[in-house]
């Protein structure tokens, strides 16, 4: 009999959609192969499943490791493949065996053309696993050990045990494009990876104030970047010189509106970057009450800086807890814990204004002179990178 190893691959939401599901599935198809660069393998599409074969033994964690990030994707199994008959059934299955307690065999039987339907069949290879085993016992419903048989229509049979969870959601990609507002938190990079879950191809903004900031602080971003292209693809960063404008706030603002209104020109710049780069909504990690800018007036008044795209805040509803646990789970925890403070925290105010008063925000911010030429001559001089996908 012959047989080898494959890795069977299984997409989630994608199911729901209706007559445009291929479009969904081309997108997804192609994400899986980009992070695969590099890698030697087949990709075998049939009906409702990906499979990814002849690739070298000592390649399976990698690529295991790289497909588990891919948005889409719903979980994998590593698979026995033999050519589908009730002889090579029986035989293949006897790798999955448990040496003793419970087990199922559950089946699958799409290739309609076998005469024995699917409870048929797992009802035999049970049996056949039972005359080898008198160990096992079989439990139908909760048992120590499930083994799935997949047979297809393509003549081909698949047989697994185990699941491994995949990153789930939308492929990036097939939800257009949202402009990160990126700093050097833990909020902001967690942000984007729950944006781009749901199938949002991420570019980034990133205000940078030298030398009140350092080039540790820039690093850091773009670090927090690359590791968010393992989920998401490349990503376009626009580092921004905010030094001027940060100082002119400082100069001519009240005390306490400070942190209002340096967001609102965030919001304002990152707006006219996002429009000109065909950007369909701006992204903050911004989480209710979590600080003074993140009440509900200051959202406000931020927001009403916007004139023209959504706003998304995936965060809103989250605790600190629960955004802690995202970053450390996407490896970005590390980075932004290091000590390097990003513009957010310069010149920050003893008490800034929790309940700000969208009038008076708006007049403090006329104060300020020549703040158009200032947004106009920062975005001309911003800094445009490219972070490429590290898998």
């Amino acid at each position: 009999m012959d047989k080898k190893k494959v890795i069977l691959l299984r997409y989630g939401e994608i199911f729901l959609k209706g007559k445009n599901r291929n479009l969904f599935e081309k997108r997804l198809i192609e994400n899986i192969k980009k992070v695969l660069v590099g890698i030697e393998y087949k990709f075998i599409r049939t009906q409702n499943r990906y499979y990814i074969e002849d690739y070298q033994e000592y390649m399976q964690e990698e690529i295991i490791q790289r497909v588990t990030k891919v948005f889409g994707l719903h979980s994998l199994s590593i698979a026995t493949k033999i050519l589908t008959s009730y002889d090579n059934l029986k035989e293949a299955i006897v790798e999955y065996m448990p040496q003793d307690g419970t087990f199922r065999v559950t089946t699958k039987r799409a290739d309609k053309r076998l005469d024995k339907n699917s409870m048929q069949i797992s009802a035999m290879l049970g049996g056949y696993l039972l005359a080898q085993n008198k160990k096992l016992s079989v439990d139908l419903y909760y048992p120590k050990c499930e083994i799935c048989v997949d047979i297809r229509e393509n003549g081909y049979s698949y047989i697994f045990a185990d699941k491994i969870d995949c990153a789930q959601g939308m492929p990036v990609g097939t939800a257009g494009r949202g402009m990160l507002l990126l700093s050097g938190g833990f909020d902001s990079p967690v942000a984007g990876y729950r944006m781009a879950r749901r199938g949002m191809e991420i570019f980034g903004v990133h205000y940078h104030s030298y030398p009140h900031t350092s080039e540790l602080a820039r690093q850091k971003v773009i670090d927090l970047a690359g590791k968010l292209t393992k989920y998401c693809g490349d990503v376009r960063l626009f580092v921004v010189k905010f030094t001027d404008i940060q100082q002119a706030i400082h100069e001519y603002c009240r005390e306490d509106y400070m942190i209002t209104i340096m967001r609102r020109i965030m919001v304002e710049i990152a707006e006219k970057l996002a429009l000109k780069h065909h950007c369909g909504a701006l992204i903050t990690g911004e989480s209710l009450a979590q600080v003074a800018s993140q009440t509900t007036r200051s959202i406000t008044v931020t927001n009403e800086a916007v004139k023209s795209l959504p706003v998304f805040r995936p965060l809103i509803g989250m605790d600190k807890y629960e955004i802690m646990d995202t970053a450390e789970k996407i490896d970005t925890y590390a980075i932004s814990e290091l000590p390097y403070e990003d513009c957010c925290t310069v010149f920050l105010p003893k008490n800034p204004v929790i309940k700000p008063d969208l009038e008076i925000a708006k007049k403090e911010q006329a104060k300020i002179v020549d703040l158009d030429k200032m947004i106009e001559e920062a975005i001309e001089s911003v800094e445009d990178l490219i972070i490429k996908a590290e898998y």
